[in-house]
C-alpha cells in the first residue's frame, strides 16, 4: 500500500519555505520602493515585540560538493573574506537608514556556502559589526553552519564570544562510495571531533544533516548513518531527501548519472528506516524531515506550537521580519519577499552605488497572505482551519476538492472548517500544501521546476 502511495504522489513540488514559491512571484507589481516599504511597516509593527531575524549568506567554499544546490563561489583565495565582509556590512548599513529606531535581534543564522571559509578573526568582525548598532533580543538565538572537516574550536569560540549557542553541521552520509560520490570526503572521526568540540566550548545545540536518496544509497549506508549518529547524539537532525535539480545553473549537480540515484520507493524506504531508527533512539519528529531531542528548543517550540518556517527552514524563533544579507539571500517582511543579486559582481556592483542589492521579489496581496497562513499551519502543525471568516479563500472549495482524493488514501482527514494531516499522510505533507497553493493550480509549469515530493 505504501508502495502504491509512493507511486501515486511522488510529483515534482515546492518545499514551501515561502508563499508564494519564488517561481510565481509577481515581477510586474514589484520594485525596490514596494519592498522597502513592506519592510519598514513589519519593522514598526513588530521590532520592539519580536524583534527581527537575519540571514546571512556566506558563499565561499574550497571545494565544490555535487550534491550542493546552493549559491557559493568555488575558491581556495582566502584574500575574499574582508572584501566580502565589508559588502554585507554596507549593506546591512543601508537598511538600517531604513528604520527609525534601533533594531532588536532576535535571530542570526550564518549559512552558506561555507561559513567555516572564514577566519575567526573575521566572522568576529562581522557580528560584532552587525550588533554595533543594534539591540540583542533577551532570548535570541545565533546559529551557523560549520562544516566537520574545518570548524575549528577558534571557529567555535570566537563565535561563541558573540552570542552564538548552536551550530549544524552538514553529515549527509558516512558511506565511502556515496562521499565521493557527492564529493564530500569526511570520516566520521571529524563530525565527532567537531561535535564533542563544540559542546566542551558551550553550545547547547549541535545539529547534524543527514540526507536520504543520495546517488548509490542503500538502506543499510542509511542504517549505519544513523547508528553513527546514535553515538554522538546530536540535539536536533533534519533528515531530508536530496533534491535532484541539475537543470539550474552552477549547482555542482553533475557528478553522477540519473541512473546512480535510488528509486522513489527506495527513497521511502530509506526514509520510513530512518524515522523509525530515529524514534526508537529518542528523536521527535519535527514538521517535514526534522527531528529533536525533547531537551532541544525546537521540540519545545512545536509543543507550544510556536514552531515557524522561513527560508531558514524550521526556526524555533519567529520573526515577522527577516533580512537576508549577502549574495542570493531573501529577505521577508511577511508582507513582500526581496531576494539579492545572485552573482557576486553585481551584488559588489549595486552596493557601490549605495543601493539595496535586491534584484526581483514578491510583494503579497490579500489571497497571498491568507493562502501563506494555510501552508504556514500545515508545514508546523500538520493542519489548519478556516472557521475564522479571515482565513477564508474565494478558492477553498477547489483546494478541498483536490484533497479528497488523499482524504480516501487516509493521509488527511477534512472536517467542517479544518484539516488534519494524518501519521501516514506526514511523509506527503507537500503534496497536501500543493493542493492549497492556487498559484500553481491555476499555471501548472510546463517545465520542472521543483525537486521530487519523495
Amino acid at each position: 500500500m505504501f508502495k502504491q502511495l509512493t507511486n501515486k504522489y511522488n510529483v515534482a513540488g515546492p518545499r514551501y519555505t515561502s508563499y508564494p514559491t519564488v517561481p510565481y512571484w509577481n515581477q510586474d507589481t514589484f520594485s525596490l520602493k514596494k519592498w522597502k516599504s513592506s519592510l519598514v511597516q513589519s519593522f514598526q509593527a513588530s521590532n520592539s515585540t519580536e524583534g527581527l531575524s537575519l540571514y546571512i549568506h556566506l558563499p565561499f567554499c574550497e571545494s565544490l560538493c555535487t550534491f550542493c544546490g546552493c549559491n557559493k563561489r568555488i575558491t581556495k583565495q582566502h584574500s575574499v573574506e574582508p572584501v566580502y565582509i565589508n559588502a554585507v556590512l554596507k549593506e546591512w548599513s543601508l537598511y538600517l537608514e531604513l528604520f527609525d529606531e534601533k533594531p532588536v535581534i532576535k535571530e542570526i543564522h550564518l549559512g552558506g556556502g561555507t561559513p567555516t571559509f572564514f577566519s575567526p578573526e573575521h566572522l568576529t568582525y562581522l557580528i560584532k559589526g552587525i550588533l554595533k548598532h543594534a539591540e540583542v533580543a533577551e532570548h535570541y538565538e545565533f546559529s551557523f553552519e560549520g562544516h566537520p572537516n574545518n570548524t575549528t574550536r577558534e571557529h567555535l569560540q570566537a563565535l561563541y564570544n558573540v552570542g552564538f549557542r548552536r551550530v549544524s553541521y552538514g553529515v549527509q552520509d558516512y558511506n565511502e562510495t556515496v562521499q565521493k560520490a557527492i564529493h564530500r570526503i569526511q570520516p566520521f572521526g571529524h563530525v565527532k571531533r567537531a561535535t564533542e568540540l563544540a559542546r566542551e566550548v558551550g553550545y547547547t545545540s549541535v545539529g547534524h544533516d543527514i540526507i536520504f536518496g543520495l546517488p548509490f544509497q542503500t538502506l543499510d549506508h542509511v542504517k549505519e548513518t544513523i547508528l553513527k549518529t546514535q553515538a554522538l547524539l546530536p540535539d536536533r537532525l533534519a533528515f531530508y531527501s536530496y533534491a535532484h535539480v541539475p537543470w539550474i545553473k552552477g549547482n555542482g549537480q553533475r557528478g553522477f548519472n540519473d541512473e546512480d540515484l535510488p528509486s522513489a520507493e527506495l527513497k521511502r524506504e530509506q526514509y520510513q528506516l530512518g524515522k523509525q531508527l530515529l524514534t526508537d533512539i529518542g528523536y521527535h519528529e519535527i514538521g517535514m524531515d526534522h527531528f529533536a531531542l525533547p531537551t532541544d528548543t525546537l521540540y519545545k517550540s512545536m509543543i507550544s506550537g510556536e514552531l515557524h518556517r522561513n527560508f531558514m527552514g524550521y526556526t524555533s524563533s519567529k520573526t515577522q521580519a527577516m533580512i537576508g544579507l549577502g549574495v542570493s539571500s531573501i529577505s521577508d517582511s511577511w508582507y513582500g519577499f526581496g531576494q539579492n543579486e545572485k552573482s557576486l559582481e553585481a551584488y559588489y556592483q549595486l552596493l557601490k552605488e549605495n543601493s539595496i542589492p535586491v534584484y526581483r521579489g514578491h510583494i503579497l496581496n490579500t489571497e497571498d497572505l491568507i493562502i501563506r497562513k494555510h501552508i504556514l499551519n500545515l508545514m508546523c502543525q500538520f493542519e489548519t482551519s478556516w472557521a475564522d471568516d479571515t482565513l477564508y479563500f474565494e478558492e477553498l472549495p477547489q483546494a478541498l476538492s483536490r484533497l479528497a482524493e488523499m482524504e480516501q488514501d487516509g493521509l488527511i482527514e477534512i472536517k467542517k472548517s479544518s484539516i488534519v494531516v494524518t501519521s501516514k499522510g506526514k511523509p506527503f505533507v507537500r503534496n497536501v500544501c500543493m493542493a492549497f497553493d492556487v498559484l500553481l493550480q491555476r499555471k501548472q509549469p510546463d517545465t520542472q521546476l521543483f525537486s521530487m515530493t519523495v
